[in-house]
């Protein structure tokens, strides 16, 4: 006989359990856990199956040359190099960020496109095609959000691209609760990447991202897609970065910088130039750094302020900077370099709405706060990149001479950096070779 199953399901992160709990166990979420309904366990009967067709791996076809170019530089640097026929993408990002706007722009450059919204009427798109200029005479906009008659539309149409805004609208009647329920978001997504594959027709899948990253969240759909990108950035900024975090068919070292312009997301072709561009003042606490965005160096403006404290315990802030790797810094700057920070708040910022993860900022957050600390400006010719250990020691970073050949482009004059042993550097700018933090701050005395 079959027997029946009452079926508990946490709403966050989808695990499964026999009986009702208030705090589920996997996410250590509250309050998630809700019946989802009863299950009958039938006894499976042995089938015979017939083999799975193979293939030889030098008899398969290279997708690259197949990709859909998107005329936009930036996004195809992300992608690979374009859109892999039979992909399954999502781009997320936090609301007011940009994803409608771009996914609508690559719609509009990809002929017979179908753009489907369940967030917005087909004139509220128009007026946002209108204000960007997004006007294709090949670009199909429909209203549903039901996944199965997607999939049929996209059938029927046989379009070469379908943008789905947004993946917690659409539902399907084969899953319970409603729109944005997990197991709706789960299944929706798992029936256009059999559909994807199977048709050869790429799918963009639009997701918001909450400041948990929970429910209708791209985190809870990477491990079943073919690419995340994610749209990061300040939305009172005007620069975006557009990042893949998994990507199948390409690497996903690379990054794209946009511009929100009245015109919808414009590529920045230089992005040094454009964060760089505004900078006039030589003020203290104002130093230049390069990052690596995978193989591209990008140079970016680090600002510190720092201030006598009005309460017993100094205030550290950071934006675009990890807080804890800053006041590991002040720690080493003053117990190394014999700044007396103990009683002063420092405030840190990235300029642009750009965010430093990488180990060679530490130099120019250390200089940056040395400078505002000590009220002497550095210098609009200055470069600083390097990563400082504990013991005060600069260690080198890797892409030394893109780094410093970048620097060299923008026209600066002079970079502060540590050189690995034996290794020069052939350049037309000053090279200062630092080795240690107590130097720089003994040479600003």
């Amino acid at each position: 006989m079959s027997k029946l199953n009452l079926i508990y399901t946490c709403s966050h992160c989808g695990a499964q359990f026999q009986k009702w709990a208030g705090r589920c166990s996997e996410c250590g979420k509250w309050g998630t856990v809700s019946e989802e309904g009863r299950t009958e366990e039938k006894k499976v009967e042995k089938t015979n199956y017939t083999p799975t067709e193979i293939s030889l791996l030098k008899d398969i076809k290279n997708i690259d040359s197949l990709r859909h170019k998107t005329n936009i530089n930036e996004m195809d640097r992300v992608l690979g190099g374009g859109v892999v026929p039979g992909s399954l993408i999502l781009l997320g990002g936090e609301p007011g960020i940009g994803k409608s706007t771009i996914a609508l722009q690559l719609a509009s450059i990809i002929t017979n496109t179908l753009y489907f919204s369940g967030e917005e009427s087909t004139e509220q798109i128009k007026i946002r095609a209108n204000r960007i200029k997004a006007v294709s005479p090949t670009l199909k906009i429909a209203n549903e959000t039901n996944i199965d008659k997607i999939i049929a539309t996209i059938k029927k149409n046989n379009c070469s691209l379908a943008v789905i805004d947004s993946i917690q609208t659409v539902f399907t009647d084969e899953a319970e609760g409603g729109s944005g329920n997990i197991t709706q978001v789960k299944t929706c997504t798992v029936k256009l990447l059999e559909f994807a594959k199977s048709s050869g027709i790429p799918i963009i899948l639009i997701g918001q991202v909450t400041k948990d990253g929970a429910v209708a969240g791209p985190k809870t759909l990477e491990h079943l897609v073919d690419t995340v990108l994610y749209l990061e950035g300040d939305q009172f900024h005007q620069f975006r970065i557009l990042r893949a975090v998994k990507n199948r068919f390409g690497s996903t070292d690379e990054v794209g910088v946009f511009a929100m312009e009245e015109n919808g997301l414009n590529e920045v072709k230089n992005p040094s130039a454009a964060f760089m561009g505004e900078r006039e003042q030589n003020t203290p606490g104002n130093v230049i750094t390069c990052l690596m965005e995978g193989t591209r160096p990008i140079l970016v403006e680090v600002q510190a302020l720092v201030t006598r404290t009005v309460f017993g315990f100094p205030v550290r802030k950071a934006s675009g900077f990890d807080l804890n790797r800053l006041q590991v810094l002040i720690a080493v700057l003053q117990k190394r370099a014999g700044l007396a920070l103990e009683q002063y708040d420092v405030h840190l910022n990235i300029v642009g709405g750009i965010k430093a993860h990488e180990p060679a900022v530490d130099l120019a957050v250390a200089l940056a706060i040395a400078s505002a600390f000590k009220d002497k400006p550095l210098g609009l010719d200055l470069a600083s990149f390097g990563e400082i250990g504990l013991s005060g020691e600069i260690r080198p970073v890797s892409f030394i001479e893109k780094r410093i050949k970048e620097c060299e482009n923008l026209g600066l004059k002079r970079t502060l950096t540590s050189l690995p042993k034996n290794k020069k550097i052939a350049s037309q700018i000053k090279v200062l070779n630092i080795k240690n933090i107590k130097e720089i701050i003994t040479i600003g005395n």
